[in-house]
This record gives structure tokens, C-alpha cells and sequence, in this order.
């Protein structure tokens, strides 16, 4: 479970303060499978980092229960002066998990040969995504973060990260970031709209939607 409480969350801006969440409370229990929606600049991502713990809120506080996942796809785990090697066994050591399995592991699934044991910061955008992807697939967490999209690379590796990313799900929670009504219907349930520093949570994923569309008409009335 991941508990909101009264969190606020703001950037300094050229223009001034932007409030992307203001006081907000939420409750994501186990086992729920939820997508998030909203306009650019609404805050999703954001919202995705305070959840996973790599950012704080300027106030109130965030709970969580279980193993939460850093976002799919996320590079900002990674060291780039460190082999894809090298980070995924401190990661592994990090999570408590066998190094030598989860190294084979990302290894194959990456599927980027010697380059495996070269800097990250060597690699190409495709390559680092990749490992990046490879990497978020091999543990097992109790909560996944997904933001946007997960296709990457050509037919067949999308393909793996849809059938990894679908196995993993069966038995843990989803929170889900997408501008994609389709994926949303696919893979969730439960829906919310994040917008003018409100999250409001509604129980069935295509209400959710609905309201969203609505949103994005009045912003472009």
C-alpha cells in the first residue's frame, strides 16, 4: 500500500511557483491496478518519483508498504561511468536479490553483447534503453511504476517487455502513467485524473478517462 497525505509538491520557475500537487491525499492499496492521467505539465511524472521514493514532498508525508519498483524504463539509476554489468549487481545487491541471477538475467533480456561490460555512458539512447527496461523486469517488486509508454526498440524486443511487463503484473500492483486510452483499458482498472494539483481517483478506469477528455477540451476551448 502507498498512503498520500496532504502532500504538496512545487518547482521555482522563471515565472514563479508552480504547484504541480497541492495537499493531496490518496490511498493506492494493494492489488489495485491504476492509470493516471493528465496534461503535460500536470505533474504524472513527478507524482511517479514522489511514490517511488526518489523525490520528497515540500510538505506532508508518503507511506508505503511493500517493494515498489522505480519507474519502467527509468535511467536515473544507473551510474554512467559503471558498466550495465556493474550497476545491475549494485542494484541487486540493493535489493536483496542473487547478483549472479539477475546479472544473467538483464544480460539476456538486453540482448546488447560486449557492450554489456562497457560504460553506460558509451551506449547509444537505444542500448541504455534497453539495459534500462532489462533492468526494471528483473525484480520482483509488489508495486510497478510505469510512466508513459513501454516500447522500446525494434518488434521483437517489444514484444519481450510486453509479455515480461504482463507477467508481472499478475501478481502485484500497477500505477500507471499514459496518454493512451487503449493501454489504459488494457492493463487497468481503476483510473484517476491528475489536474490543477488535484488527483481524484475514480473506480472504474473508462469514468476516469471520461472526465480526462473532458479536461483536455476545456484546455483546448
Amino acid at each position: 500500500m502507498i498512503e498520500l497525505d496532504s502532500v504538496v509538491k512545487s518547482y521555482r520557475l522563471k515565472a514563479g511557483k508552480r504547484t504541480v500537487l497541492d495537499h493531496v491525499s490518496a490511498t493506492f492499496p494493494f492489488g489495485m491496478r491504476i492509470g493516471i492521467l493528465g496534461m503535460n505539465g500536470a505533474g504524472k511524472s513527478t507524482l511517479l518519483r514522489l511514490l517511488a521514493g526518489s523525490e520528497e514532498p515540500d510538505r506532508g508525508r508518503i507511506v508505503r508498504g511493500g517493494r515498489i519498483s522505480f519507474p519502467i524504463g527509468f535511467t536515473g539509476t544507473f551510474n554512467p561511468f559503471y558498466s550495465a554489468r556493474e550497476n545491475v549487481k549494485f542494484l541487486a545487491y540493493i535489493y536483496d536479490m542473487d547478483e549472479a541471477e539477475v546479472i544473467d538475467w538483464v544480460e539476456d533480456f538486453a540482448e546488447i553483447g560486449a557492450y554489456f561490460d562497457m560504460p553506460v555512458s558509451t551506449y547509444s539512447s537505444g542500448m541504455f534503453a534497453r539495459v534500462a527496461f532489462a533492468t526494471s523486469f528483473a525484480f520482483d517488486f509488489d508495486v510497478y511504476l510505469v510512466d508513459e509508454a513501454i516500447e522500446v526498440g525494434d518488434a521483437h524486443f517489444r514484444k519481450k517487455c510486453w509479455d515480461a511487463f504482463s507477467e508481472r503484473i499478475e501478481t502485484a500492483s500497477l500505477i500507471l502513467v499514459s496518454h493512451n486510452p487503449h493501454t489504459m483499458r488494457q492493463y487497468c482498472t481503476t483510473g484517476a485524473v491528475l489536474h490543477g494539483g488535484q488527483l481524484v481517483i475514480y473506480p472504474e478506469i473508462d469514468e476516469a478517462i471520461e472526465v480526462y477528455e473532458q479536461v483536455l477540451r476545456l484546455g483546448h476551448g
